[in-house]
């Protein structure tokens, strides 16, 4: 036990009218310190998550945190980067700050603002976290490169279309129960199933409710050492903290076994000496229903193959064995690039103080969290537990 979640913040999800990144960063900077009544003067270091790759012409960003309170100006402040696991990137910095004990409080904020950026741009900025030389010319941006891996999951293990929709209708329904959601409605299995005008074909057999949104939103959390910790009002310590990169090319992998997840998750639960069943519940990076459906398998829950056996009988609601995204997930909560990690964290410290209002998972104990950047390519695992 290096460090402990002791406050934290989060903006909605969603297409958000008057903010900018700089306005966003702010909010939640000031909000997560207050939640964990700290002073912006006793912060030791600053990270910022923030992927960019041209959604902000703003592009050097991490001293934008500093506007939050004079107290911040002179603190170390970097941004850092890992496509769609930028987030987690930034809390995993974080963590290492003060194992080497060079920070005692440490500030993180994920931010993304992406819905101002016209739609080609957006496919195009969100292709530079793909292996640009043998995959930019894939049709459908990012949607056509997992469209194309749910395709070749169909041809080894047949038709999914079942359990895709089911995932969905799975996430949609949480997402109702989510405050910060961008898309708030129960669906329902019927209409995430059949392709239609309101639902229409993206990429290979991906319909629209098979795909994250495009989400402007941001996220913070206060990290602080166990002995800072025990002395607040609140203390979720990292059980483990795993970070697996796995080559970027998808012709260099097997792209349908994820196996820089499983690995992460692998590690992650030996370093917490825990098992799988023992989480209480996990958010884990649904940006295409497709990418769910692999993680079951990846992260041990069923063989190869059987993950729609996992969705169908229920083991992975929010009543189920194992409730996975019990947030709504990327699906319905949105996807703000470097926002997503850092609100999988903070979510997670809901759930384990008991205040995480209507998505409440009942008596959670264990929290895991899986944020993927690329097609499972930037693998973070955090393992979470309230220490008080």
């Amino acid at each position: 036990m290096t460090a402990c979640i002791v406050g934290w913040a989060h903006t909605p999800f969603g297409k958000l009218a008057g903010e900018t990144v700089e306005s966003l960063i702010v909010k939640v900077a000031g909000e997560t310190l207050a939640d964990a009544g700290i002073a912006a003067k006793d912060v030791d270091e600053i990270v910022l998550g923030h992927f960019n790759a041209g959604f902000s012409a703003q592009d050097f960003t991490a001293s934008l945190v500093l506007q939050a309170s004079p107290d911040l100006r002179f603190k170390r402040a970097t941004r850092v980067e890992n496509a769609c696991a930028t987030g987690s990137a930034a809390v995993h910095q974080g963590l290492k700050a003060i194992a080497a004990g060079s920070a005692r409080i440490v500030l993180i904020v994920g931010v993304e603002q992406m819905t101002t950026t016209p739609a080609p741009e957006i496919g195009r900025n969100l292709l530079k976290a793909s292996y640009v030389r043998e995959e930019a010319d894939i049709d459908g941006g990012f949607a056509g490169i997992f469209g194309k891996i749910a395709g070749l999951y169909f041809q080894r293990w047949g038709d999914q279309s079942d359990a895709l929709a089911r995932i969905a209708a799975k996430n949609h329904k949480s997402g109702v129960d989510n405050p910060f959601a961008q898309i708030r409605k129960d669906f329902g299995y019927e209409f995430c199933r059949e392709e239609s005008e309101k639902n229409p074909r993206v990429a290979g057999p991906l319909k629209r409710t098979d795909c994250s949104l495009v989400s402007d939103g941001a996220a913070a959390l206060i990290l602080a050492d166990v002995e800072t910790a025990l002395k607040m009002k609140k203390a979720i310590v990292f059980r483990a903290a795993e970070h697996v990169q796995d080559f970027l090319p998808m012709s260099r992998r097997d792209i349908l076994k994820f196996e820089g997840c499983a690995v992460a998750w692998q590690r992650g639960l030996a370093a917490a000496g825990i098992a799988l069943p023992d989480l209480s519940f996990a958010e884990v990076h649904d940006c295409f229903t497709i990418a769910e459906l692999i993680e079951y398998e990846a992260m041990g829950l069923a063989p190869e193959g059987q993950g729609a056996r996992v969705v169908a009988e229920g083991i992975v609601a929010k009543n189920g064995k194992l409730p996975i995204n019990p947030s709504g997930g990327l699906k319905a909560k949105g996807h703000p690039i470097g926002a997503t990690g850092v609100s999988m964290h903070a979510i997670a410290a809901m759930q384990l103080t008991g205040t995480a209002g209507d998505m409440q998972v009942k008596n959670a104990q264990l929290g895991g969290i899986f944020n993927m950047g690329g097609a499972a390519v930037a693998n973070y695992v955090s393992i979470l537990e309230r220490l008080r």
